[in-house]
C-alpha cells in the first residue's frame, strides 16, 4: 500500500524522522541499485553493500517526499484573520535538496518574507513550505519561484521575498569542482517588487543579525 508523508499533524511540522516507506518502491528502486553497482565496477553481495540498494532506495523517497504534500493546503490550515500590515520575514531556513540534472545535493538557506494583506499564517509553516518543495528533485532557480508563488496564491498577502543562497554538489564535486561558490536567487512579488524601499528593507533585515 502507498504510504504518503507526513502521516500525522506533528510530522507535518517537519521535526519528526519519517520512517515509512513504499515496500515495492523500496525492492523496485533497490533491483535497480544492485545493476548500478555491478555497472560500476562493485560487488553487490560483499558485505558493506549487502543493504546500500535498501538504503538508498529508502533515502530517496525521503529525500523526495515533497511530492507527496500539498503546500498550499498545509499555509489554508494555519491561516489566522489578523490586521497586522508590517513586513513578516523568516530568514536563515535550512535548505536541502536535490538538483535533477546530476540527481546530487544542493543545499543552503531561504530567506521569506511577506506583508500581510488581512491573514498572518503560523510561523512553522513557511518553513514546511521551504521544505516540500525542496524535497524534490529541483533547480534553485524553480524552487525559488514555488515557494514565491505558493505564498501569494494563497495568502494573498501585499507582497512576497524569497532568497535562496545554496552550495551545489554538482559544481563542487564535479565539472568546474569550485567548492567555495554559492548560487543565490531570488523572486519578488507585489510591493517587493514595485517598491525599491521595500526590497532594501527586506535584504537589510536579512543580512542583519539582532541577537
Amino acid at each position: 500500500m502507498e504510504t504518503n508523508f507526513p502521516l500525522n499533524e506533528e510530522e507535518m511540522d517537519g521535526y519528526v524522522k519519517i520512517d515509512r516507506y513504499n515496500p515495492d518502491k523500496v525492492a523496485r528502486i533497490a533491483g535497480h541499485y544492485t545493476e548500478i553497482l555491478e555497472l560500476l565496477g562493485e560487488d553487490p553481495e560483499r558485505q558493506g553493500l549487502l543493504k546500500t540498494p535498501e538504503r538508498v532506495a529508502k533515502a530517496l523517497q525521503y529525500l523526495t517526499h515533497g511530492y507527496d504534500l500539498d503546500a498550499a493546503e498545509i499555509l489554508r490550515g494555519a491561516m489566522f484573520k489578523e490586521e497586522y500590515s508590517q513586513m513578516v520575514v523568516v530568514k536563515d531556513i535550512e535548505v536541502y535538496s536535490m538538483c535533477e540534472h546530476h540527481m546530487l545535493p544542493f543545499f543552503g538557506k531561504a530567506h521569506v518574507a511577506y506583508i500581510p494583506n488581512g491573514h498572518i499564517v503560523g510561523l512553522s509553516k513557511i518553513p514546511r513550505v521551504v521544505d516540500i518543495y525542496a524535497r524534490r528533485l529541483q533547480v534553485q532557480e524553480r524552487l525559488t519561484n514555488e515557494i514565491r508563488d505558493c505564498i501569494q496564491n494563497t495568502l494573498n498577502p501585499v507582497g512576497v521575498a524569497v532568497v535562496i543562497e545554496c552550495s551545489h554538489l554538482c559544481m563542487q564535486m564535479r565539472g568546474v569542482q569550485k567548492q567555495n561558490s554559492v548560487t543565490t536567487t531570488s523572486a519578488f512579488t507585489g510591493i517587493f517588487l514595485n517598491d525599491h524601499r521595500t526590497r532594501e528593507e527586506f535584504i537589510k533585515l536579512i543580512g542583519t543579525r539582532l541577537h
